[in-house]
C-alpha cells in the first residue's frame, strides 16, 4: 500500500542498517553497551553480510548483553533460544500444540466431521496448531536479532541441525512441507568455552573473542549503565573487582558482577567502597562460596585501600 502523499515508503532494510561500522558503533553505544572498533565491525558485516557472529569469552564479558544491544540498535525484536544438554528441536523448532489438536478433534467427531479422515488430517497439522519455538520465529520474523545462548552447552547433534539452519535458512516441518526465511535474522552465537565448538559451525560465522575491558572501557561502562553511581565508587569499584580477577578463584567476577556490586552499593547509599560494605556485599560479585570465603579472609582494608589510590592489588 503507497504512502497517502505518493512517496514510496522507507524500506525498512534502510532501518534495519547502519551506513558504516562508526554508524553502528553510535547506535549501539546510544543503548548504553560501549564497543571498540574490533567488534563494531564485526557487527557491522553480521548485519551487512548476513552472518552469524560467534561470540567466544569467559563469562560475564557482555556477550549476551550484545545481542540485546543490537536489537536496540536495530529497532529489531531480540529472539533468544537458551541452550542447554539435550535440547532438541521440539524445544528450539517447533512443535505442535497437541491439547489444542485434541480439542479440536473432539469437536470434529461431536459434529460428525470426524469420518473424513483426510481432512481431518489437514485440519489437525496445519499452521493454527504449529508452536514456533526461537528458531522458526526468528525465521519467520524480519527484521529480529536470534541470540543462540551458551551453545556450547548443546550437544554435537544439536550443533549440526544449527549449522543446518544458518546455512540454508530453511525448517522442514513434515506435515507443512520446507518453510523459508525471506530475509534472515541478524544472528549472535555465544560461548563460554566450556567445550569446544566444532569447526564446521565457527567456520559459518565471523568471530570474535571476548576479553575483560581495560580500566578505563570498565569504568566507563559502570558510568554509563549506572549514571547515578559517583564516579568515585565506579573507579574504586573497578579497582577492587580486577584486584579480585588477579585472585586464584574459582569464578573470576566479569563486567556484569562489576555492575552488579556498584548498583548494590549505590542502593546501600554508598558513594565510595569500605571494607564493611565490601564484605557485606560480596555475594554480589562472587558466586561461590569458596572464593568468599577467600576473598573474607584477605586484608580487606588493604587491598580497598589500593583500589581508592590506584596502586597495584
Amino acid at each position: 500500500m503507497g504512502r497517502p502523499d505518493g512517496q514510496a515508503a522507507a524500506d525498512p532494510t534502510e532501518r534495519q542498517t547502519a551506513e558504516s561500522p562508526q554508524a553502528l558503533r553510535a547506535r549501539l553505544e546510544a543503548t548504553g553497551y560501549l564497543v571498540d572498533e574490533g567488534l563494531a565491525v564485526a557487527c557491522f558485516l553480521a548485519v551487512r553480510l548476513h552472518r552469524p557472529i560467534f561470540c567466544e569469552g569467559d563469562a560475564g564479558t557482555g556477550k549476551t548483553a550484545l545481542a540485546a544491544a543490537l536489537a536496540g540498535a536495530l529497532e529489531a525484536p531480540l529472539i533468544r533460544l537458551q541452550c542447554y544438554e539435550g535440547i532438541d528441536a521440539a524445544q528450539a523448532l517447533y512443535d505442535w500444540d497437541f491439547p489444542r489438536q485434541l480439542l479440536h478433534l473432539k469437536v470434529a467427531e461431536a459434529g460428525g466431521a470426524g469420518s473424513d479422515t483426510e481432512l481431518l488430517e489437514q485440519q489437525l497439522y496445519s499452521p493454527r496448531f504449529l508452536i514456533a519455538r526461537p528458531l522458526l520465529r526468528a525465521l519467520e520474523t524480519w527484521p529480529s536479532v536470534l541470540l543462540v545462548d551458551e551453545i556450547d552447552r548443546a550437544d554435537e547433534e544439536f550443533e549440526a541441525l544449527l549449522l543446518e539452519l544458518l546455512s540454508e535458512w530453511t525448517i522442514t516441518v513434515p506435515e507443512l512441507g520446507t518453510l523459508r526465511g525471506e530475509r534472515p535474522p541478524v544472528v549472535v552465537l555465544t560461548s563460554n568455552r566450556t567445550r569446544e565448538v566444532h569447526d564446521a559451525l565457527k567456520r559459518r560465522c565471523l568471530y570474535h573473542w571476548f576479553d575483560h575491558p581495560d580500566f578505563a572501557r570498565e569504568v566507563a561502562i559502570v558510568r554509563g549503565r549506572l549514571p547515578d553511581v559517583t564516579e568515585r565508587l565506579a573507579v574504586e569499584v573497578t579497582r577492587a573487582v580486577r584486584a579480585l580477577r588477579a585472585r586464584d578463584l574459582l569464578k573470576p567476577p566479569g563486567v556484569a558482577e562489576t555492575l552488579d556490586w556498584a548498583e548494590a552499593l549505590h542502593a546501600l547509599g554508598a558513594t565510595a567502597l569500605d571494607a564493611e560494605l565490601a564484605t557485606a556485599t560480596l555475594g554480589t560479585v562472587l558466586k561461590h562460596h569458596e572464593d568468599i570465603e577467600q576473598t573474607r579472609a584477605l586484608d580487606l582494608t588493604s587491598l580497598l585501600a589500593d583500589a581508592a589510590s590506584g596502586g597495584a592489588p
